[in-house]
């Protein structure tokens, strides 16, 4: 009898295995709880939205896609999530991440079991400089939202102001992780760079509770240009208290949040009215840019019922697809294999719906990631920069802020 139920037992364990194999099990690491969770929630929609798309096509190298979902809203629960995700559920790859210093800790913790870490959507420019051998970014860095912000200050902002660069003066604020501090010292060197002036850099905690202090010592420095970079969190802190203490710069510039219906709810439409956002492609652009987009945004409607709740989706989406088609041209999904595909990839500029385009450098950055910039008009966040992902009626208005 015990020599029956000892042969069931393997033959069902047998049959798991072999099922498990079948499956290429994606690891998706992200805020799923939390103050966060609404941004990991959608991330992880983009993702599957590609891994469906996929699958209805017979999927990846002969077997199924599924995507197992790893809850860590802080690197340690990164860490957690990962040592989880190999151990228990057998995972072949991890995908990620909405906060840089999760995706930190948790590509490490991949590389310990020899895992592959495709990073789509944290930004800070650490990622890459370490140069894991097992991490891999196809979505923009910190230096290209640097760069757009200053870019659409030089080219779009100051224009609108009817000044020079040189006679537009900025007042820098990021929230104090890896992510907000990386981006803002670019941000001041580039600025620098183009003789605009910086009256000075600040820093808080993207978890406080009060952002007073914050937003009086900006209000003393008098910029034309507020230029934040948080989550959503603080950055509607931000914006509420700078309400409530009358600071009424001319341009307020945001990167990374402040794009989301949940800041409309918190702040309504007439005070966000003329703000600008540095943030990831969204479905509003043109199809010029980013072929597909209108595509996904029917997709995403007939799967979730609404419209997209963030643009990362966007992004994770095609950061997915982008996977998938390396997996495919490795024929596995063993790091070695995977990068050296992904070495092999050139795809120009405007290539997927985000406007993306594949060129890794020796960094497995992906030199071809973009952002974009929405202006807030009417309640709604129109694409207004660069003037070639401006979707059809998309212009610039009310700059500086009518309040």
């Amino acid at each position: 009898m015990r020599g029956a139920m000892a042969a069931l037992c393997g033959i069902v364990l047998a049959a798991g295995a072999a099922s498990a194999q079948q499956t290429l099990r994606i690891g998706a690491i992200n805020p799923y709880s939390g103050p966060l969770a609404l941004y990991g929630d959608e991330v992880a929609r983009g993702y599957q939205l590609a891994v469906d798309e996929k699958n209805s096509r017979g999927g990846v190298l002969g077997r199924k896609v599924e995507l197992v979902r790893g809850d860590a809203a802080n690197p340690q629960q990164g860490i957690a999530a990962v040592d989880q995700l190999v151990t228990r559920d057998n995972v072949d790859v991890f995908i990620g991440t909405y906060i840089s210093a999760v995706s930190n800790a948790a590509s490490d913790a991949a590389l310990r079991h020899n895992k592959l870490y495709w990073d789509t959507n944290a930004v800070a420019a650490e990622l890459t400089e370490r140069k894991l051998p097992n991490f891999i970014r196809v979505g923009p860095n910190a230096s290209i939202f640097a760069d757009t912000s200053v870019r659409a200050m030089v080219e779009m902002i100051a224009p609108g102001l009817n000044k020079q660069p040189k006679d537009l003066s900025v007042w820098i604020e990021h929230e104090d992780s890896i992510y907000g501090k990386s981006i803002a010292d670019i941000q001041k060197k580039l600025l620098e760079g183009k003789g605009v002036k910086v009256l000075g850099q600040g820093a808080h905690n993207f978890r406080a509770a009060d952002l007073t202090d914050v937003v009086l010592r900006t209000k003393r420095a008098n910029p034309d240009v507020w230029l934040l970079t948080g989550y959503t969190p603080d950055g509607n802190l931000l914006l509420k208290t700078s309400r409530e203490q009358g600071f009424k710069p001319p341009v307020i510039l945001m990167v990374g949040t402040g794009d989301t219906p949940e800041t409309l709810e918190a702040l309504g439409p007439e005070f966000l009215e003329g703000v600008f956002v540095v943030s990831y492609p969204r479905p509003d652009i043109s199809e010029q840019f980013g072929p597909g987009a209108s595509a996904y945004l029917a997709a995403y409607r007939k799967a979730y019922n609404r419209d997209p709740i963030a643009p990362q989706s966007l992004t994770a989406y095609t950061g997915m697809r982008i996977l998938l088609e390396t997996i495919e041209a490795a024929g596995s999904t063993e790091v070695e294999k995977v990068r050296a595909a992904a070495a092999k990839m050139d795809k120009p500029l405007n290539s997927y719906p985000s406007g993306f385009g594949v060129k890794f450098d020796d960094k497995f950055q992906n030199t071809r990631a973009i952002f974009t910039v929405i202006q807030w008009q009417g309640g709604k966040q129109v694409t207004v920069f660069p003037p070639e992902a401006r979707g059809s009626g998309g212009s610039l208005k009310n700059t500086p802020r009518k309040q």
